[in-house]
C-alpha cells in the first residue's frame, strides 16, 4: 500500500484479534514510532509493550484503579475486560522534561505523533489497531502501576492486531471547506 493511499483511508480498527504484531514487523512498528517529529532531539517517550501475561496484569491494574476511585461493580468490569479485545497494547508515554526549552505542549504533541506513526507502520503492514485514551490515562493507580514519573504523561494505549471485520477499502472524502482557511 502506497504512503497517501494508507494516510487518505485512515481509520480505526476496534475489534481486533490474533495475530498481534511479532518479530521484524513489530519493529518496524517501534521504528516508525521513533521517527516522529521532535524539536530539539529530545526523544521524550517511552513505550510499554503488553502481550499475554502483560495484558492480563494490566486487565488487573485498571480494575484496581476502578475499584479504589469505588467507580462500582459495572466500571470495574467494564476496566477488567478493556485491554481484553486487542492481543497487543502498546501504552505510549511521553516522559516530560520539565523546565526545557521545548515546551511541554511539544513534547506531549510529539509524543502523541509516535502513536499515529505506529498506527500506520501497523495498517502498512496488514495489522489493524486503535488508538484509545479516557481517564485511564490520568489516574494515579495506573500512573504508578506503569511506573509514570511526576511530569510524565500517558498518551494513550495503542491497541493492535489483526482487525476482526474487513473494513472498506476506501473512506468517503472529507469537505474540507469548513477546516481550511488561507491568511
Amino acid at each position: 500500500m502506497d504512503a497517501l493511499t494508507l494516510l487518505l483511508n485512515r481509520r480505526s480498527a476496534s475489534r481486533l484479534t490474533t495475530p498481534a504484531p511479532s518479530g521484524d514487523a513489530l519493529n518496524t512498528i517501534l521504528n516508525a514510532g521513533m521517527r516522529a517529529p521532535d524539536h530539539g532531539a529530545l526523544q521524550p517517550w517511552h513505550f510499554i509493550l503488553m502481550q499475554n501475561e502483560g495484558i492480563t496484569k494490566f486487565s488487573q491494574l485498571l480494575e484496581k484503579a476502578a475499584k479504589e476511585a469505588g467507580l462500582g461493580p459495572e466500571v470495574e468490569e467494564k476496566a477488567r475486560n478493556a485491554p481484553l479485545r486487542a492481543p497487543l497494547i502498546i501504552t505510549v508515554i511521553a516522559k516530560v522534561k520539565a523546565a526545557h526549552k521545548v515546551p511541554e505542549w511539544e513534547q506531549v504533541v510529539a509524543t502523541g505523533c509516535t502513536v499515529q506513526a505506529m498506527q500506520m507502520a501497523a495498517v502498512a503492514q496488514g495489522f489493524g489497531g486503535i488508538w484509545r485514551t479516557g481517564s485511564w490515562t490520568k489516574d494515579p493507580v495506573v500512573r504508578d502501576g506503569l511506573g509514570c514519573e511526576e511530569h510524565d504523561k500517558i498518551v494513550g494505549f495503542l491497541y493492535l492486531g489483526t482487525p476482526a471485520l474487513k473494513a472498506p477499502a476506501t473512506v468517503a472524502p472529507v469537505d474540507l471547506t469548513p477546516f481550511v482557511s488561507w491568511f
